[in-house]
């Protein structure tokens, strides 16, 4: 295939992100890719540990598409024997170790929801078991000796955890030493990563080095901050747009962030050419210009891009039937309720409304809880027989009430 022009490369594998090291480097490879017409390898390593996936984890995974549409190969690494180690970023104690069947199921989780960014028919799917099962015991000795304790422990989670004499486990240590691996044995000219797996990314550059391999360019992605607007996106914080979630709730949850964050969420979200990213700048930057007006926009690509855009456009229906009309959704669950009186909390519980009791106190304490349209306040109401009503929690959840 004929490639694009090398700068028209760059400038597209710049969009939304934090260092590309080295740059020089990238350049040479991809004026080589280009003569040689031989596209580049470009490695995004998957951590099966965490298989849902919201669109924190969708910046690398949109800047692999990427790399895709210039015509290079993507190749999706599943961690299936680097995940029975655990990746030991950010974590301040040693994580649980998987069985080898929990990191294929989870792999293979990660990669149908991955596959709703990419394009399947141009991802390369390896599992690193595939040579590091092979390894013998000479060979990780040989590994491990191309490497210093002291290399290892430049991991900020390392250091602080030993400061604060915290367990290192002996395999942890061997995380990036085997994730740097996968690198030499694809032969990987890109490796792709968040800003968090800067340190891991460097050592496969470093590991091929040393196994006399042209090392590859490592490509820095920045972390998302999630709908709050202070913390990186996780589902732990509740603050995350899930890319499975529901249509009416990604657009939802897209109305949430705050204005000085759409442009970000638009470059590292979306798959929107640079001209567009550049004309919504201009546009935010505007002083009659309605932020509100582009966080639809932003939502109807979030919805299209997981979805389609018929979903996405009834997604939009939604929310103004919701928040503008105030009306009820046609499509929401029914739940019946056979055999006597139940608590509110209970019910809320038991339908998943809200993950406890707890949960349904506090949203009661707080109005966030109404039966027809009413705000609930009795922590302690009992829903009775012969009730029928819509019961809605928090902004965008709704139920269907019939009690016998």
């Amino acid at each position: 295939m004929m490639f694009a022009p090398v700068n028209e490369q760059m400038d597209l594998i710049r969009k939304g992100t934090v260092d590309i090291i080295p740059e020089d480097e990238l350049v040479m490879k991809l004026e080589r890719s280009r003569k040689e017409n031989k596209p580049l390898i470009v490695k995004l390593g998957a951590d099966p540990s965490r298989p849902d996936l919201h669109i924190g984890h969708a910046v690398v995974l949109n800047k692999l598409r990427d790399f895709q549409n210039l015509g290079h190969i993507a190749v999706l690494i599943i961690g299936d024997a680097t995940g029975m180690i655990g990746d030991p970023t950010g974590k301040k104690k040693t994580r649980p170790q998987l069985t080898w069947d929990e990191t294929r199921e989870n792999g293979k989780t990660y990669y149908d929801q991955a596959s709703k960014i990419l394009d399947k028919d141009k991802t390369k799917i390896l599992y690193n078991s595939e040579w590091l099962n092979k390894l013998t015991l000479v060979d990780i000795i040989n590994i491990m000796g191309k490497f210093t304790v002291q290399r290892i422990m430049e991991r900020d989670d390392f250091e602080s955890r030993w400061e604060s004499e915290q367990e290192i486990a002996m395999h942890e240590l061997l995380y990036p030493l085997m994730q740097g691996y996968d690198s030499y044995a694809i032969h990987a000219d890109v490796e792709l990563g968040g800003t968090d797996q800067r340190f891991n990314n460097l050592v496969g550059r470093d590991m091929q080095k040393r196994f006399g391999q042209e090392p590859q360019v490592v490509v820095v992605t920045p972390l998302l901050e999630g709908v709050d607007g202070s913390e990186k996106m996780s589902k732990s914080l509740d603050n995350a747009i899930g890319i499975t979630d529901e249509p009416r709730d990604i657009f939802g949850k897209t109305m949430r962030i705050p204005d000085t964050l759409i442009h970000k969420y638009f470059q590292l979200g979306t798959q929107l050419p640079l001209e567009d990213l550049e004309a919504i700048r201009k546009e935010l930057e505007h002083p009659d210009t309605n932020p509100r007006d582009h966080k639809r926009k932003l939502g109807m690509e979030l919805v299209k891009l997981y979805y389609d855009e018929e979903t996405a456009q009834k997604a939009i229906e939604e929310f103004d039937q919701i928040f503008i009309k105030k009306e009820v959704p046609d499509d929401i669950p029914e739940h019946k309720l056979n055999g006597g009186e139940v608590r509110l909390t209970q019910l809320m519980t038991d339908t998943r409304m809200t993950s406890s009791n707890s949960e349904a106190r506090r949203l009661i304490e707080q109005g966030g809880v109404t039966i027809d349209g009413e705000k609930v306040s009795d922590v302690n109401y009992v829903v009775g027989k012969g009730e029928e009503f819509v019961l809605k929690v928090g902004k965008r959840k709704f139920l269907r009430v019939l009690s016998y």
